[in-house]
């Protein structure tokens, strides 16, 4: 894709349908009713910016826009956001203002890394040393295991009258990737799993799978 935004009648979404940061922007423009086209970036390993949609980091997602690219799943849904008239009730990250929310949102970020972190070792063949590696994964379950004792009030103390809030949308993407990728098992995080069935009910998720991209 040329780095001109000339022709871009639509935003442009660039992703993996098989990335959970991917899929939140994803989730978030059907909630926004945006339209949007997609591009799959061909090579994780590509050193070229231009596959990751312009990203000097070499990270996805991107949106290419008119106004120019955004980059990363926050900024993306903040802008999808900004083009929706659907008049979309909001809460984001900075409107958490106690504790039990703020870390909430943290670790399922911090989480959400972390698993990136192991699957993209395993993609380039790394050999992880083992205090590294098992680092990384005690890091990722205790992130699961407090969200599995916490999530249940955090969810029930967020603001109510909202349609949808980063938080809901980064957990259920956080989880459902975690068995989609076979990196940790989900079958011991019932309180995690009773809320992504509710969630998987919204349309936006049922419109939003993961597949691997050919």
């Amino acid at each position: 894709m040329s780095s001109s935004r000339e022709g871009l009648v639509k935003p442009m979404l660039v992703g993996r349908t098989s990335s959970h940061f991917t899929r939140v922007t994803r989730i978030f423009a059907a909630e926004m009713r945006v339209d949007y086209s997609f591009r799959v970036a061909p090579d994780l390993m590509s050193l070229d910016s231009s596959d990751y949609g312009g990203n000097p980091a070499l990270r996805l997602p991107t949106l290419r826009t008119l106004k120019g690219a955004w980059f990363g799943a926050l900024n993306i849904c903040r802008e999808l956001s900004r083009q929706s008239i659907a008049q979309t009730r909001v809460v984001w990250p900075e409107d958490l203002d106690r504790p039990l929310l703020a870390n909430a949102q943290e670790l399922v970020l911090q989480a959400m890394s972390t698993e990136v972190a192991l699957i993209m070792a395993g993609i380039a063949g790394e050999d992880l040393s083992g205090k590294q590696e098992l680092k990384m994964r005690t890091s990722l379950v205790g992130s699961l295991r407090w969200l599995e004792e916490s999530a249940p009030e955090a969810l029930a103390a967020l603001p109510e009258g909202r349609d949808i809030s980063y938080l809901e949308v980064t957990l259920f993407c956080l989880v459902t990737h975690l068995e989609f990728r076979e990196v940790l098992a989900s079958e011991g995080y019932p309180e995690l799993n009773a809320f992504c069935q509710r969630f998987a009910a919204r349309a936006s998720a049922q419109t939003t799978p993961y597949r691997f991209d050919v």
